[in-house]
């Protein structure tokens, strides 16, 4: 089973992804909080690392650098309401994001962006 770690400081959005996951058969943690998500990923080995782009006390970008510099191996994405151009896109794909989900999305858009991303 693939394991997720989703931070994300809207519960009512954390909780209906973690819900969309787990019915497809991921096990998934959620947190508010930047620094609770780093860490749950020093206790956790998490096969993605889910982020929201804007927390409350830091930035799903700074998570994820972070979590680099630290050599933590996981797939990454990003999740935002702000969309990204093509070339922005690119650059995020060349610095080891996997994929950019901007909100709203659709159950089947995330689930299948998701199986992607873990292949």
């Amino acid at each position: 089973m693939k394991k997720i770690l989703y931070v994300e400081d809207h519960k009512d959005t954390a909780e209906a992804v973690k819900q969309m996951l787990e019915e497809e058969g991921f096990e998934v943690e959620i947190c508010s909080r930047g620094a609770e998500g780093l860490s749950k990923s020093r206790k956790t080995k998490f096969d993605l690392v889910l982020l929201d782009v804007m927390l409350p006390d830091m930035t799903g970008w700074d998570i994820f650098k972070t979590l680099c510099a630290r050599h933590y191996t996981a797939k990454y994405a990003l999740l935002s309401v702000i969309s990204v151009s093509n070339e922005r896109l690119a650059e995020l794909k060349k610095s080891g994001i996997s994929d950019y989900i901007t909100k709203p999305f659709t159950r089947k858009d995330l689930v299948e962006r998701i199986k992607k991303v873990l292949g």
